[in-house]
Parts: C-alpha cells; structure tokens; sequence
C-alpha cells in the first residue's frame, strides 16, 4: 500500500468524498499566491493534495487588488475589491467551497498598514489625491502633511526624480483619456483647469511636487523607508470601514476562518485597531499578528488576538539545535574576515550607530515630521517654542529611538521603558537634558508626537537591525533572521522547554513557522548553514583556503556569501540544479546593498558590484566550486538530519504550525524574490502517492515528507493534544543525554499520547555513538508511526533512531 492509502485506511471517513467542516484550525499551509503561477483556481487543483498532506488550511498571502504584475500582493492599489487578476470574489468564493468541502479553510492576510502608489495610475484613491489634493473625498485616507512649512510648499512631495536633469523629461501625454504628466514611465494626473502646453509650468499647479529621492523630502507617511508604499490612517473609523468592507463581507458569508494581520506596528494604534478587528471577524476566527519581538519581548497578553505569526517559535526551533562549542572558533573566523567578532559585543556596540544612520539618512522625512509634531505638543505643554532648538530636538529624539530595544514601547507590558531609555540617553549626554525635557512633555501628552514617534520607532529598528545589521554580520548567518538575536548562539534544552511551555499555557493557538514571505533564508538552508557549528574548525580551514585561492573582494562579504552559498549548494554537485548561478548573483547584489558598507540600494559601486559578481563566477567555476562540492555532500547527512528536526518539533509543538509552500521537501530559498519562485505540486503530489515505506535520509527529500504527512496526520487524528494539550519536557540520561531534544503532548488531565524525539548535534553523535543513552517512556505501549517500530518502558536512543534521526511515539 502507497503512504496515501495507508492513511485513508487508518481515517475511513476520508474515502468516501467531503467530510464535516472542521471549525479549529490545526495547520496551515502558506500560498504566495500570484497572477502567473497561482490563482484561486490553481489553488483549488491542490486542495486534495494538501488534505492528503493532512493540512487543515490554506493560509493566503495578500487577495486584494495589487499593482500589475506583483508577485507578491503587499503593494494593494485597492482595498476595495478581490483581485481579478487571481480570480476575483467568484473566485475566492469558489476556492472557500472546495476546501470547505474537504473539510478544510482559508485564513487569509490583510494589509491594513499601506497600499502600493508607485504606479499612481493602479490607485484610484491615490490618483484622486493627486489631483485635487486635499480637497479629495480620499485625502483622509492618507497621512499627508499639507502643511507650509512641509519642505514642498504645502504640496504633497513625491520623491521620484532621479537626477537634477529629471525635471527637463517632463512632458505631456495625451494619448489617452485625459492629458496626464509624463516622467519616464511613470503617470501623474493634471489637476483640473491647470493643462497647458509647457510641462514644467502644468507642473507648478498641481497639489503634488515631484522631488528627488535624495533631498530627503516626503510629506506622506510611508511604509518604513519604502516610497512606493503610503500608509493608511486607520484610526479614522471611515478607513477602517473603507478599507475592511470586503472582509467583513467574507466573514458573513463565511467565507474565511482567521485573519493574519500584516506589520500592525505601523498603525499609530495597533492595540485599538486589533480590537476592533477582532469584533469585526467574531471571537471564534483565528487572529494573528505579524509581530516581531526583541530579545525577552513578551508578546500583550491584553490584545484580543491567538498569537504571532511565529517568528518567536522560529528562533527556539532553531536555536536550541545549534552547537554551542562552535561559538569561539566562529567568532575568531568572523573577527579575521570582518574585523570583528559579529558576537554580542559587536551588536551592542553598532545597533546603536547602524539606527542613527538609520534615522539620519533613510528616514529623514518622518524624523523631520515627528521632530516637528513634537514641537506643537511640547508648546501645548508650556514650552516656548522659539527657545527649542529643531537641531538638538532632532539629535535627541534620534538618540532615544536608536536605544529602544523593541519596535514600539506602548504594548502593556513594556510600559516604563520609554522612560528608562530617555533616563539612560540623558545620563549618557548632559548637554540633551533640555531638548529631552521637551520631548517627554511632547510624548506625555498623548498626541500626535507619542503616536509618530512608535511609528518612527519600529521603522528604525526594522531598517536597521533586519535589512542592514544582519547582512553585515557574519559568524553564523543563519542566526541572522527576523526575530532572531544573533548575539546569542543557540538555546539550551531548558530555555527551550520553558518556552514551549509558556507557548502551551499563554499562546495554544499562536502560528508557529519556519520559513516565510519574509525569512532571509529558507528552514534548511538555515539547518545546513547551522551545521557549521558542529564543524567550526573544517568550516574555518575551508575558509581559509578558498580566501587564498579566489580572494572575495571584501573579507567580511566573501565569508558572509560563502556561508549562503554553502546553504543552497546541492549535494549532487553545482551542475546539477538550472538557474543556480543566477540565483547567487541575485542574492549577492541584494546583499552587499542592504548592508551599505561597500554598495547601498542609494548608491550603487559598480566597481565594487562588478568585482563581485566576477568572484561569484570565480567560485561557481573554479576550485572553490569543486570543494563546495565534496562539503555539501560530506555535510548533508547532519544537514537533513537538524531538518528534520526542526520540523518534526515545529509540527509537533505548542501552536499551530505552519507550513511555507513546497516545504514539505527539502528547499532551498533565499531571501525574497528566491523564496517566491513557483512551486511543482505536481512532482510533491506524485512523492505524496509513491511512499510506500519509511524512506532514507536523502536529496529527494522524501524523508521530510514523510515526517510532514505523518505529523500533520496525527495532529487530525487527535487535535485536543496539540492545540490546547498538555507539554510535557523529557530528558534522556547517559553519555549523549544533551544530544536528544524530546517532549510528550496530551489532552488536559489525562496521560501523554504522544512522544516526540529528535536528535541534536548529529556531527559529534557520528564519533560517539548514543552509547548507553536511554529515555524513560511514560507508562504504556509505544509506537513509532515514522518507523513502525514499538517501544516500552526504557528506550535505547540507538534502537530508537535506527531507521531515521527523529521519532513520532504515540501511546
């Protein structure tokens, strides 16, 4: 019999057609769905594969109207409507039925924050805006400074001139409906009783002023530092009605079973905005937030919602299958090429500097517009406003928001950290006590400056600790993900088991994840990269001498590259996958560009870009290649074996797991646009039907389908020891205690049902053997569904991992 008829054997009620609709969720499956490769109908030609898979619901990237061609749906040009490019409502209707009808649902992901403007032409409530500024019956919608001192004439700035020379290409194209001004490819609309024959004089009548990306000026609140994304005003009930009409459609009609809540830091009240959500879609929908937490962040208890999105979960996962003896070796590798440590101390000392330059550079227009409402507020509360300084007011504001250590200090309970950070700022820099004054009067009073000022704040952190800091930093770079802190190298077994425990008694239904949209790489490219810190010391002489044979043009960008370049290496040798060496230039121009220290996305070197690009052809090519070659294939057992791993907990832990598409094989992403490429459910399909029998740990992947299937099968077979159930830690004993990772799951007041077991730090496992390692089951009979093989009382971790590195017990 297939793995498939297996399964439908063990559940009967899955022969025979649709079953009941399933109303909790149990897992998700992400689907970044696009125009071109993935539609609603295309989504519905794999709903019977992924409830064979045992996936409970398709967990839906963006739906709304999204700029022409977007791969992604993030940049919605219309809140309003279904893309008819992905299917329209009939076609999200359609999709709800078919996997209502499998007994499955659909969670999908709303972007309330922004929508995307960088084709004016594609959004008609920016468009309107556009032309007759203020007075448009869209203004509201928009945050926009109108205001004289704005730095563009009370005009709205639109910051997309390339060059001085830009505004000499304007024209005026009347090709179509209505005349429109021409820059390049780009539209922008002619306000009414304002056309004429000269571009540049139409241009000095409209509401809008076209500005150079580099003078710093934009009199709109954008998405971070992203011009092409303007953020939406949802306290204002009208937006929120606006823009949430078609969702509360889909919840009457019953179309969806839970909302994932894109970047709510950057609404100017998140709290207030999910409760409001939250009665929109009913107590019963699942709701989660895209919410990264810092370092010991604890996520509001207070908010009405199940949880996050799973990052947290992520860096447990992760971080408890990283060898900590690695750390010393890898931070003497990484001082050599880098200059620096990339450890704690190096993090600790540059976060602070990389968020003022941050703030200083990217993020002038909103500092200069917060700078700006902190002054009003500060004279509501007394101060004279001609005696505040705007320089030193800017240093000191710039100076707090560089040493918060979260994105928004206003959730519960962070309160008294704004405070604690201004008492350290000014300790550090007496001459800052006046403007500090000013500042804590201005957030004090509740207004427009405390509420730009949490908006500034994460747009801070996320710039300059995700998209720069991480891409500078190079002891292990598979630490160097969102919500990771890669000053800590790895987690133990009880920090781990603590926050399993926590995730099982405050966040059961919290989304757990380990890869995403937005991950800089995928689980197992992360996994392998992990694995170095099993073999520093090969890792470091590998290095060594592929930095004497093809030099990198830059030490800390060559170590940084090499290890992502080890990450997705095939085991089958570099000839072997189509499209590799393409992907790697890709990724290493975006690399060297969001780290700003030798290229920058404002400034490109092309003398530096160039070298670059010639060392990745060198190493693609050359000897590096070729012993590239042998280590990802001497290393790929430990490799899938911490995949393994890590997926096996994942599935099997606190929360609802997530599945990213195509994961459940072996995958190799990098970060965005990699990790969007299409997927072939075809081939996954086929594997899915094939399984006859535990397969080997190898480059198919078909090990990591297996352990998918049977975990998500179980997790249907008995929900109540997953989703609310019982966590229970359990430790081996003997000589390789620390390498085994187990937990039990139960129901509430009954015994555990269900055992998980996975190794860790396989390498030293490899010379050591389990010896006489054991584990004390509970009390029953066990079997391992992965294997078949039966267990009771004291487990031999050797007999138990015999046949694969993990084990699925079940009483």
């Amino acid at each position: 019999m297939t793995m498939i008829e297996i399964e439908m054997t063990e559940h009967p009620e899955h022969r025979t057609g649709p079953v009941a609709r399933t109303t909790s969720v149990r897992s998700t499956y992400r689907l970044q769905l696009r125009p071109d490769t993935l539609t609603f109908a295309d989504a519905r030609t794999i709903a019977e594969y992924l409830q064979q898979l045992g996936v409970s619901h398709l967990y839906l990237s963006p739906i709304m109207t999204a700029t022409p061609g977007s791969t992604h749906g993030y940049d919605v040009t219309d809140p309003t409507t279904v893309s008819a490019a992905l299917g329209g409502p009939g076609g999200l209707k359609a999709l709800s039925d078919e996997v209502r009808g499998r007994g499955m649902g659909l969670i999908v992901d709303l972007v309330p924050n922004h929508v995307g403007v960088g084709d004016a032409r594609h959004n008609p409530w920016w468009w309107d805006v556009l032309r007759n500024g203020r007075k448009s019956q869209f203004a509201h919608c928009f945050d926009i400074d109108w205001s004289a001192g704005n730095g563009a004439g009370g005009r709205l700035a639109l910051p997309v001139l390339q060059s001085e020379n830009d505004p000499a290409a304007l024209t005026v194209d009347r090709s179509g409906a209505e005349p429109m001004l021409a820059l390049h490819d780009l539209r922008f609309p002619i306000a009414p009783g304002t056309d004429g024959e000269n571009a540049l004089r139409i241009h000095d009548k409209q509401h809008y002023r076209l500005v150079s990306w580099k003078a710093g000026i934009c009199t709109y609140r954008r998405f971070f530092a992203v011009s092409s994304l303007a953020a939406l005003r949802q306290e204002d009930p009208a937006v929120f009605e606006l823009t949430h009409r078609e969702l509360a459609a889909w919840c009457e009609h019953d179309l969806i079973d839970g909302v994932r809540v894109d970047h709510p830091d950057g609404l100017s009240y998140p709290a207030a905005y999910l409760a409001k959500l939250r009665r929109l879609i009913g107590p019963q929908r699942l709701l989660l937030v895209e919410k990264v937490l810092s370092s010991r962040e604890p996520l509001d208890a207070t908010l009405p919602i199940d949880g996050t999105t799973g990052y947290d979960a992520l860096v447990e996962v992760g971080g408890v299958l990283i060898d900590p003896a690695g750390e010393a070796t890898l931070t003497g590798l990484s001082r050599t090429f880098c200059g620096h440590g990339s450890n704690g101390a190096w993090f600790g000392n540059n976060e602070h500097r990389i968020k003022r330059a941050v703030a200083e550079r990217m993020l002038v227009p909103e500092v200069r517009r917060l700078v700006a409402a902190i002054k009003r507020d500060a004279v509501v509360g007394g101060f004279d406003a001609a005696a505040i300084s705007d320089v030193a007011l800017t240093n000191a504001t710039v100076e707090v928001l560089s040493f918060m250590p979260v994105y928004r200090t206003d959730y519960a309970p962070l309160a008294g950290m704004a405070a604690n950070i201004v008492a350290k700022v000014g300790k550090r820099n007496r001459e800052l006590t006046v403007p500090l004054s000013v500042l804590v009067t201005a957030l004090s009073a509740g207004g427009e400056a405390a509420v730009r000022f949490h908006q500034v704040c994460g747009a801070v952190a996320a710039k300059a600790v995700e998209d720069t800091m991480f891409y500078q930093a190079a002891r292990l770079v598979s630490l160097q993900e969102v919500g990771c802190n890669p000053a800590r190298f790895g987690y133990s077994l009880l920090e781990y088991h603590l926050a399993n425990t926590e995730r099982a008694n405050r966040w059961p239904a919290t989304m757990t994840t380990l890869s995403t949209h937005d991950t800089k790489r995928g689980e197992d490219v992360r996994a392998r990269i992990g694995v170095l810190s099993q073999f520093p010391d090969v890792w470091v002489q590998a290095v060594t001498a592929w930095n004497e044979i093809t030099p990198p043009p830059d030490g800390a960008t060559g170590l940084f590259l090499l290890q992502n370049m080890f990450g997705v290496w095939p085991t089958e040798g570099r000839r072997a996958v189509t499209g590799l060496r393409e992907r790697l230039h890709l990724f290493a121009e975006k690399a060297v560009r969001e780290a700003g220290t030798q290229s920058s996305w404002e400034e490109p070197d092309s003398e530096f870009e160039s070298k670059l690009h010639r060392w990745v052809d060198a190493v693609i090519d050359g000897p590096v290649g070729a012993e590239l070659d042998a280590l990802a294939a001497k290393l790929a057992p430990h490799a899938w074996s911490d995949s393994l791993a890590q997926k096996i907990l994942q599935l099997c832990g606190p929360g609802i797991p997530d599945l990213y598409q195509g994961c459940e094989l072996w995958e190799d992403s990098l970060v965005d646009p990699d990790n969007r490429r299409p997927v072939d459910f075809g081939r996954r399909l086929a594997m899915l039907q094939s399984l006859t029998g535990t397969p080997e740990l190898e480059r198919t992947g078909a090990a990591k389908m297996w352990v998918v299937a049977y975990a998500l099968w179980l997790r249907r077979e008995r929900p109540d020891c997953f989703v609310g159930g019982t966590y229970t830690p359990l430790f081996a004993t003997g000589d390789s205690a620390d390498h085994l990772v187990a937990y039990a799951r139960g129901r509430v007041g009954e015994a555990p049902q269900v055992i998980v077991a996975a190794t860790r730090y396989s390498g030293r496992l490899a010379e050591t053997g389990w010896g006489d390692t054991v584990l004390d089951l509970p009390e029953g009979a066990w079997t391992d569904r992965l294997t078949g093989n039966s267990f009771s009382g004291r487990a031999r971790l050797e007999k138990l991992f015999t046949r694969m590195p993990v084990a699925l017990l079940v009483r």
